[in-house]
């Protein structure tokens, strides 16, 4: 059984966005990858323990009662260990894409949350990736989001159609790499 999305995890999308980074930077091990927004998200669960297992730093930058869920914390760290990744959860988006390679964002509305429209969209008003938010990280950081994307809510469209935005290359990796598990369980 292939995990191709569930509520909890999102391994398929983890791995096309693990090979667009390594596209993209040439390297995974001792970059620093941020999510910002939902932590509470399957995409933010399967990128922190992938991250972990690849020696990727993580950051999940959440409002207080939308952060990860403790038990894939848990597992997280206990794979870090191995690589000496680090973890880190904080409030602050600012503190937490400071001097990031990497920042990731995912829609505040997820399937299933959308009785919680309001809530959410004020919950997560001081978590948009905007210019100003992306100028805290490294120069040549990239932008991720797994999409559908809400411009104006959770990135503005500055962002997500500048130059640092990689969510078409993202996008298209799902194909290659949906393509490359299938072979690689069915050899």
């Amino acid at each position: 059984v292939i995990n191709a999305l569930s509520d909890l995890e999102h391994p398929c999308q983890a791995l096309a966005d693990f090979m667009t980074i390594w596209e993209i930077k040439g390297e995974l091990e001792g970059l620093t990858l941020t999510y910002v927004g939902d932590g509470e998200n399957n995409v933010a669960h399967s990128l922190v323990l992938g991250c972990s297992i690849l020696g990727i730093n993580f950051k999940c930058a959440s409002p207080k009662g939308y952060w990860m869920r403790q038990e894939i914390v848990k597992k997280a760290k206990k794979l870090a260990k191995l690589t000496e990744a680090t973890i880190l959860e904080t409030e602050d988006p600012k503190d937490g894409v400071k001097d990031s390679d990497i920042v990731y964002t995912d829609t505040w509305i997820s399937m299933g949350d959308e009785s919680e429209r309001n809530k959410r969209l004020k919950a997560f008003m001081n978590y948009q990736v905007d210019q100003e938010l992306m100028s805290l990280a490294k120069p040549d950081a990239i932008f991720m989001h797994d999409m559908p994307a809400y411009r104006g809510n959770e990135v503005t469209a500055e962002v997500i159609d500048g130059l640092r935005s990689v969510v078409f290359e993202q996008a298209e990796n799902r194909l290659h790499v949906q393509k490359a598990l299938l072979w690689w369980l069915i050899k």
